[in-house]
């Protein structure tokens, strides 16, 4: 590798880390070079800073165009393709979330929705139908929360992230402040006081 120290450090550290998240450590190094970099880069750029081959490098760009992780990117007076990262890291994030939601919630919940749609066989099959029923409404539940939290500003999300387990707090008042019968007290017999 052609990097200074520091950038080197964590350029191997996401290559490391990529193998984890599914993809390529080759991938994981170049989106991190990329992530660093405070210019768009080329192809053959990535390649004199990595070390990697040129073959890589394009299947590795391609990818990470997949996912919508990278911006493509000309300059003026060169034929060559340039490649950069958001700058808003959140942006990075939203995206990343977005996309592994496309590639792995959606695909579970369109099965999950058909197999409950048929009628059960057996009672094996009720069983097995009562459990992926469980996890239907769970991810459904999930992709609707993702739903509301793409549409807050970003701001907003990091107030929300700040907010941590004080959350119990504000629903604490909220269930005081308009009682349900499905409300309990936390520090009684579940009467209210």
């Amino acid at each position: 590798m052609n990097l200074p120290p520091l950038i080197q450090t964590f350029v191997l550290h996401f290559g490391e880390m990529g193998s984890r998240w599914g993809i390529n450590r080759t991938v994981g190094q170049i989106y991190a070079l990329l992530f660093l970099s405070s210019e768009p880069l080329n192809a053959e750029d990535i390649v004199d800073r990595l070390g990697v081959s040129r073959s890589n490098v394009s299947m590795g760009l391609k990818e990470l165009q997949s996912w919508n992780l990278v911006r493509l990117q000309h300059v003026p007076g060169d034929r060559r393709d340039y490649f950069s990262t958001p700058d808003d890291i959140w942006q990075i994030v939203r995206t990343l979330v977005e996309e592994r939601k496309k590639r792995e919630i959606d695909p579970t919940l369109t099965l999950l929705r058909e197999v409950l749609m048929q009628e059960p066989a057996s009672a094996e099959e009720r069983h097995a139908q009562a459990r992926m029923r469980e996890m239907h409404d769970l991810f459904e539940l999930l992709t609707d929360w993702y739903a509301d939290m793409q549409r807050l500003e970003t701001e907003r999300l990091v107030q929300l992230l700040k907010l941590g387990t004080k959350v119990q707090k504000i629903l604490d008042v909220k269930d005081r402040l308009f009682p349900t019968s499905g409300s309990k007290n936390r520090r009684g017999s579940g009467k209210d006081k």
